[in-house]
């Protein structure tokens, strides 16, 4: 026997039931819980990312049962249920793949030999996204080019985002060029502020701003060269992990104590951790 999606959300109904569930449960909120809608959807991408896919499975089971829960939350407030979310889901994801389903329904089925090209896809894509925000209720801010990017976004990842919508309607660098321009412009920035807060000339804030100022830059030279900045700071975050064990390793052999190293020295152990690393890679 196995479980189904309606075992699921019976199980949900329970854990919140204000006179027989879970006290942790029935105490919960859509804020409450979103830190651990979070926290599952990232022990997913780290699964991801290390290959683990038995792993994985508990781990799509954790971020299936957030949904769940802010499924049932709904469901008692009278906003919506999973059945609605689902469905809204479907109509979403037809509607947005004409190329797929032609008729807007399902079970339509698009002619192979007639299949639209990428440059039809992309520009119909883009048109039904606009499309859709234009049917959003109005709030009390003027109307953008910029609606429906998420502030909550990791702020690397609203970055890019904000930076192709813009390129998308024309402001945008025209090639690569310009963007190393701007870096080299941006460090010096920081180094004026950075320095002037030193001296009492200027402040924290200041220095904050060049700094946001010189990474947004890079997550700019990040979309030209194609490269995702989020995988590459992981890249680099992993490196730089496993080289600070590596030393960690030589220095315990040798019954040295890092704490008691001078950076000379560890510097030096680091230079050693790097090309026994150009040698494994045949570099």
């Amino acid at each position: 026997m196995s479980y189904t999606i309606d075992d699921l959300k019976n199980l949900m109904a329970r854990l919140r039931d204000p006179e027989t569930g879970c006290p942790w449960d029935t105490r919960q909120s859509y804020k409450t819980i979103v830190p651990h809608t979070l926290e599952e959807a990232y022990e997913v991408a780290d699964a991801i990312e290390r290959g683990d896919y038995p792993h994985l499975k508990d781990e799509l089971g954790d971020l299936l049962f957030q949904v769940i829960f802010y499924a049932q939350m709904g469901k008692e407030d009278g906003h919506f249920d999973f059945d609605a979310i689902v469905d809204n889901l479907v109509r979403k994801l037809v509607r947005r793949h004409p190329h797929v389903f032609p008729a807007g329904t399902l079970d339509s089925k698009i002619d192979p030999e007639n299949r639209p090209d990428e440059a039809w896809i992309k520009e119909s894509w883009e048109r039904i996204k606009a499309e859709e925000r234009a049917m959003v209720p109005p709030s009390n801010e003027p109307v953008s080019r910029l609606d429906g990017i998420a502030r909550t976004l990791p702020a690397m990842a609203r970055a890019e985002k904000l930076q192709k919508r813009a390129a998308r309607h024309g402001f945008d660098w025209p090639d690569i060029e310009p963007v190393f321009d701007k870096l080299h412009e941006e460090l010096d920035e920081l180094k004026e502020a950075w320095h002037a807060a030193q001296t009492g000339a200027g402040d924290h804030d200041a220095v904050e701003d060049e700094l946001g100022d010189l990474l947004f830059v890079c997550v700019n030279l990040a979309r030209f060269m194609k490269v995702n900045p989020e995988q590459a700071l992981k890249r680099t975050n992993h490196k730089f992990d496993s080289r600070f064990r590596a030393i960690e390793g030589i220095l315990n052999r040798e019954g040295r104590d890092m704490d008691e190293e001078s950076l000379d020295a560890l510097e030096a152990v680091y230079q050693t951790v790097k090309g026994v690393e150009k040698g494994s890679s045949g570099h």
